[in-house]
């Protein structure tokens, strides 16, 4: 796996923000006996308000952030989630969209601008974000690329009591915190996290009842044959979060987009370290404890676990598909036949935004798009391509 940047790399500014943050880090690890859960830790470096990766200033998306996103490289993703926005409002007969993490604001951006052209503008567009930066870029993005359309905007502190259309997400699932855990001759540990010899370090410590029992359950799922020392992720969390977005939904749809696997998949045995990676400058590696704040830190997404923590929110999959299927089945074609109407550097991106987005050595296999349904009957265009839901 990649090596983490050196602290050489790191601005004096970038220093002193990382060390305000391991001191609160710090500060809860004393109150709970010195060390804290992987989960607890991954959520405050990415979320602790005012501190974590997310909820600071920097900037993390595109060419001078950390990493980036699909309708980041490839606004013709955007264009393609829009028509499946647009199937959904129109057989419901109108309804919001609700955008969960919405990033530079580049994917609201362009959803609205061909949502419009598709005439099936949403009542309203509303953005739920945890960081106050990234709110304002947002808004700067929306006036500078839809001016006429930021009326219909609506920046949202927590979930809509009530909503009828649907909830978009791209890239927010693997950025919730997991739970690491290592299996050691036949028997389930946690991998913790202490603060020893100036640095944070892995520690393994008994696993609590549920943990173990929930990885027992993937393990016997799986029908895999862990080798000793097998490692890996799952994300505790999913359920209720999920229930919550079930929730604030009265009809429609929740889209999910993001890399990940079915369980069967992610906890082959071959996979043995698990899938926990971190971007810092468009590089990745895999050690979560460095550069504390300044980093993203993501896992594979469990598809079978979003499958059944839906179930019991009361969702019910209605598709299951690769990234790839997911756009063909979206106007994907349509949007490069429009290339003969381009100049040749546009035919070009064009070209390569398609590539990109669908050849399975780049996102096209390894992202996938589910979709949960809640009082809906209407089929969905972006998973008649071809449906994996048996795979689940």
């Amino acid at each position: 796996m990649r090596v983490a940047p050196a602290p050489a790399d790191l601005t004096p500014e970038e220093v002193a923000h990382s060390a305000r943050l391991v001191e609160c880090i710090r500060a809860t690890m004393d109150e709970a006996g010195g060390r804290i859960g992987f989960a607890r830790f991954m959520a405050m470096a990415l979320y602790e308000p005012g501190l974590g990766y997310y909820s600071a200033g920097a900037r993390k998306f595109g060419a001078s952030g950390d990493f980036i996103t699909a309708p980041e490289v490839a606004p013709v993703f955007s264009r393609c989630v829009a028509a499946q926005c647009a199937e959904v409002l129109q057989s419901l007969g109108g309804g919001d969209v609700l955008e969960l993490g919405a990033g530079s604001g580049v994917m609201a951006a362009a959803m609205l601008a061909e949502l419009e052209v598709l005439q099936s503008l949403p009542a309203r567009y509303l953005i739920l974000d945890v960081s106050a930066d990234l709110r304002e870029r947002q808004r700067e993005t929306l006036a500078g690329a839809v001016p006429h359309l930021l009326d219909r905007v609506r920046w949202l502190d927590r979930l809509p009591d009530r909503m009828v259309g649907v909830v978009v997400a791209n890239e927010l699932l693997d950025a919730m915190p997991v739970e690491r855990f290592v299996v050691r001759d036949g028997f389930v540990l946690s991998l913790a996290v202490e603060w020893r010899s100036g640095r944070f370090e892995w520690v393994e410590s008994p696993a609590t009842p549920d943990l173990r029992g929930r990885v027992e359950r993937i393990l016997t799922e799986a029908g895999a044959h862990w080798p000793d020392g097998y490692s890996s992720e799952l994300n505790a969390g999913l359920e209720p979060w999920l229930a919550s977005v079930a929730d604030s939904l009265e009809r429609g749809v929740v889209l999910f987009v993001d890399y990940g696997l079915p369980r069967r998949e992610l906890y082959a045995a071959e996979r043995s370290s698990g899938t926990l990676l971190c971007h810092f400058r468009h590089r990745f590696h895999d050690d979560p404890l460095v550069n504390v704040g300044l980093q993203d830190i993501t896992a594979w997404v469990d598809f079978t676990a979003v499958a059944e923590a839906a179930g019991r929110a009361d969702l019910e999959v209605a598709g299951y598909t690769t990234q790839a299927h997911f756009l063909i089945g979206n106007d994907l074609a349509r949007h490069v036949g429009e290339a003969s109407r381009m100049d040749l550097v546009q035919r070009v991106n064009l070209s390569r935004q398609a590539m990109l987005l669908t050849l399975p050595g780049e996102m096209g296999e390894r992202f996938r798009a589910i979709a949960l349904k809640k009082a809906y009957d209407s089929p969905l265009r972006g998973f008649a391509v071809r449906d994996l839901r048996h795979t689940l």
